[in-house]
């Protein structure tokens, strides 16, 4: 089969999908790489000469990699994951949305273009969680403990784009990570970007059935193949903070192996979107027959 990757410069070395694509060549298949942050584009011809099976994306949030593969699934050709399920996890706001609205248990969350405008959050959702609608690699995550807090933090918020806040959830300081490659989930746990101080190594551990669930219903929902779940296991039952496509499976024994396998099913058995047909001028309707004429 004949791929190819699109790889932001921030992962250009990194294991994830470095040794993806090793692994896919190893099997003798042809892998092109296109780095949309450090090339030319000439998006106008870039999809009329792709003759792939499938594109795949590997990129920060908010890069330019996004809309290369969403200019590929108009074209028709097949994409891992879905350009539109990207999307739809990439804005954290409407990640949120979605999830609430798709029975996964996520926090309450609100979203404002400008800092100042967290203030009309009650005093009773405090402490609050804030941070970057398009974030990656906890950027920007705030634990906020009172108004006050936020106030003295708006300064350092502006200029971050959309943002959301959500109540924060209790918990033990760690973070469960499930990934999710096809129908088989891992999980691992570390300690939370909020609680630096706490030491925990991180670990692969057992998936309990409830999260195994959820981590399930959330790749329907979103329509993701491979993906992430950043999930808390609260008091209440557990809670997904965050969803990710394409995370970096870390601890997931044979990693590469199986997301390249996960990518060859995907490029065999998706169906791509019929592309948009070409403009074609319409054809001028016949003009009407002329009536006949009695002439007396």
């Amino acid at each position: 089969m004949r791929l190819c990757f699109l790889v932001e410069e921030t992962y250009r070395h990194d294991g994830m999908p470095v040794e993806v694509i090793r692994q896919l060549a190893a099997w003798g298949h042809q892998v092109d790489v296109l780095r949309p942050g450090g090339s030319l584009l000439r998006m106008t011809d870039l999809l009329h000469s792709a003759a792939h099976d499938a594109w795949v994306l590997k990129t920060v949030s908010g890069g330019p990699g996004l809309t290369l593969l969403e200019a590929a699934a108009r074209a028709g050709l097949t994409t891992v994951n879905d350009a539109r399920a990207i999307r739809g996890v990439r804005d954290k706001a409407l990640a949120a949305a979605i999830g609430r609205a798709g029975g996964i248990p996520m926090p309450p969350t609100y979203a404002a273009a400008r800092p100042e405008l967290l203030a009309e959050i009650p005093e009773s959702d405090y402490p609050l969680v804030v941070k970057p609608a398009d974030g990656s690699a906890g950027r920007a995550v705030h634990l906020v403990a009172t108004p006050a807090v936020l106030t003295a933090l708006a300064p350092e918020l502006r200029g971050e784009g959309l943002l959301i806040a959500q109540p924060y959830v209790p918990n033990s300081g760690v973070d469960m990570k499930v990934y999710c490659i096809g129908d088989d989930f891992y999980a691992t746990e570390r300690r939370s970007p909020l609680h630096p101080d706490l030491p925990h190594r991180e670990r692969r551990v057992p998936l309990p059935r409830e999260v195994a669930a959820i981590a399930a219903r959330a790749g329907a929902v979103y329509g993701l193949d491979l993906y992430g779940l950043d999930v808390l296991l609260a008091p209440d039952g557990p809670v997904v903070v965050d969803v990710n496509d394409f995370p970096s499976f870390r601890r997931v024994p044979d990693a590469a192996a199986r997301v390249a396998a996960a990518v060859l099913g995907l490029a065999r058995d998706q169906r791509p979107v019929p592309p948009v047909p070409p403009l074609v001028p319409p054809v001028p309707a016949p003009a009407p027959a002329a009536a006949a004429v009695t002439v007396p």
